[in-house]
């Protein structure tokens, strides 16, 4: 795989790898090794064209008393407390190669995008025991293509989410389960780039389309995970809602309905001897 897709693949990532438990233990300061992903992507969201795709990825995590990179997200104690973390969101979607996609045929083909911005996550509920959470996600992101010489700002994305997680779905089984649901609003950059249909590029079997901004469908995401020894097994489905969206009228959506799904594997082979005491935020 180019090592430009892989770079856009890890960003995607960035939002499905969790591994860490509620409970509050010691832990290393640090965490190295290395994983595997087997993916499935829509070409974009409202897309009937997908694709399968196979990623080696880096693992890293540092829990320090500033600091901390963990597997989707970096994040300051200087912002945190016992409700409250202020961090770093990220996302991204794969380029697009119309030619291999016949409702986007004839357009120019679509960059790969990153998206950055500030997250503010609020704890709604815990149990005492801390066996699961719920909490509130609210991130803005600012969205960027790239052909990898240059970088072109696309829009705003705004996509509140409500995180329930649970620790040993079955008891003494080590399954800990993660379940999202929320919108998304984006505004008229970022539906242009995907949805807007210029006149130009209009056929008999695709008519013209500007897009507008507002809501952007909804989503859903499932996913797994379990700890054995030295290996962590990851598992995720998302689905997107794009009923009622401000996009569904176009042309290119081809389906209210997208699947994203993966697994991964991730083996940790080099731990620090320091330990650190962490907790649930």
């Amino acid at each position: 795989m180019p090592i430009k897709r892989s770079l856009v693949l890890l960003f995607v990532l960035f939002g499905f790898l969790r591994a860490e438990t509620l409970l509050a233990e010691e832990k290393p300061l640090w965490e190295l090794g290395v994983g595997t992903a087997f993916l499935y992507l829509p070409d974009y969201r409202g897309s009937d064209e997908g694709r399968f795709y196979f990623l080696p990825y880096p693992y890293l995590i540092y829990r320090g008393d500033i600091l901390r990179v963990d597997k989707d997200r970096i994040s300051g104690r200087i912002f945190e407390t016992d409700r409250l973390l202020f961090d770093v969101s990220f996302y991204g979607s794969v380029p697009v190669d119309s030619d291999d996609d016949p409702y986007r045929r004839g357009m120019p083909d679509l960059d790969p995008t990153f998206e950055v911005g500030p997250a503010l996550n609020i704890i709604l509920l815990k149990d005492t025991r801390d066996r699961y959470k719920l909490g509130l996600n609210l991130p803005v992101r600012a969205v960027f293509s790239t052909d990898f010489s240059s970088v072109h700002h696309q829009g705003w994305v705004f996509s509140p989410r409500l995180n329930f997680e649970l620790n040993d779905i079955i008891a003494e089984c080590g399954v800990n389960l993660g379940l999202s649901v929320g919108p998304i609003f984006a505004d008229k950059d970022y539906h242009d780039y995907y949805y807007t249909v210029d006149p130009a590029y209009a056929t008999p079997s695709r008519h013209a389309y500007s897009a507008g901004s507002g809501y952007s469908g909804s989503t859903v995401t499932l996913g797994l995970n379990k700890i054995m020894n030295s290996f962590i097994l990851n598992a995720f489905v998302r689905m997107d809602f794009l009923e009622g969206a401000e996009i569904e009228d176009s042309p290119l959506v081809t389906n209210n309905h997208s699947l994203m799904t993966g697994f991964t594997i991730t083996w940790v082979f080099f731990k620090s001897a320091k330990r650190v005491t962490t907790g649930p935020h």
